[in-house]
């Protein structure tokens, strides 16, 4: 049982359509691979789709999923999540895109399979794996024809898989609920602040810790992002980071022998002093008094 990380930039096959905003790939990924995180600062404006065989725990905002077998993922763009293996792995594929590969065709963005709200996994059978793993070696192989109107087979094909999942979810599931502006923001935010989380070791480091790097990953004001928040969880921007990060000391203090040094930098504190000074302010106590006496 691990995790591992797999840069979304990998190249394992030929960027097939690249220019201004445009971007499609497609990606055979093998056995020993098919657990990877996907971070925010990599992903930005990036779409994507993947299926997976094997047993799998998915990690993303503060929900866990899990599936035994079969499954196809959506990701949408700063979608943060994390995949925990289980036992023997096999092949997947997956292919990434942005909004602007359909162009004036369609928005992409406007399918249920990418709503915020919606479970970005759906557990699959083994037929419907072998129907989705057909429709991608067929991408595969038509990225490399010389054929002027390829791209337009490509955006078929991933419009297909779209498809073919939404037949296969509940109704139910798939409901687009009314949701206005500062909702949706609130529902990216807690994904990128949740996704970060839980640090697995000392060499893994909260990358966004400050609203303005937020607000910069969600491409929205810093003040509009703060005012979102309030209006929502009656906090600010800089309260619900701060308590997060503080809720993520205390489990490391807890349950882990790493040193103070070492929890601060995982944390994304430069100065040790800072972070004593941050734990203190918010729990009237420092790093090494609560590891003596958590309980206080």
């Amino acid at each position: 049982m691990h995790t591992q990380d797999l840069p979304i930039t990998q190249n394992k096959s030929e960027i097939i359509h690249q220019e201004k905003t445009s971007f499609f790939k497609v990606i055979h990924v093998p056995a020993n691979e098919q657990n990877f995180t996907c971070q925010p600062y990599n992903t930005k404006g990036i779409y994507k789709i993947s299926i997976h065989h094997g047993h799998n725990r998915v990690y993303y905002a503060d929900k866990v999923l899990e599936f035994n077998e079969y499954a196809i993922l959506f990701s949408r763009p700063n979608m943060v999540y994390r995949f925990e293996q289980f036992g023997r792995q096999h092949s997947g594929y997956l292919c990434i895109f942005t909004n602007d590969f359909f162009d004036q065709f369609i928005n992409i963005a406007n399918y249920p399979v990418f709503d915020p709200e919606v479970s970005p996994l759906t557990e699959i059978t083994a037929s419907q794996m072998n129907s989705f793993t057909q429709l991608f070696k067929e991408m595969e192989q038509e990225v490399k024809l010389d054929f002027i109107y390829k791209y337009d087979m490509l955006r078929n094909r991933v419009l297909q898989i779209i498809l073919d999942a939404l037949k296969i979810r509940p109704a139910a599931h798939l409901q687009i609920r009314e949701s206005n502006s500062s909702i949706r923001i609130t529902t990216y935010f807690k994904e990128l602040l949740e996704g970060q989380f839980p640090i697995l070791s000392p060499s893994h480091r909260m990358i966004l810790r400050h609203p303005l790097e937020f607000s910069e990953a969600l491409s929205v004001h810093v003040n509009h992002l703060n005012r979102s928040l309030k209006q929502v969880t009656d906090k600010t921007t800089t309260q619900l980071i701060a308590d997060r990060i503080i809720k993520e000391a205390k489990i490391l203090l807890q349950d882990t022998q790493w040193n103070v040094i070492e929890i601060a930098w995982s944390l994304g504190f430069e100065d040790l002093s800072h972070f004593i000074k941050f734990f203190k302010k918010n729990m009237n106590l420092t790093p090494s008094a609560f590891r003596k006496n958590p309980a206080v």
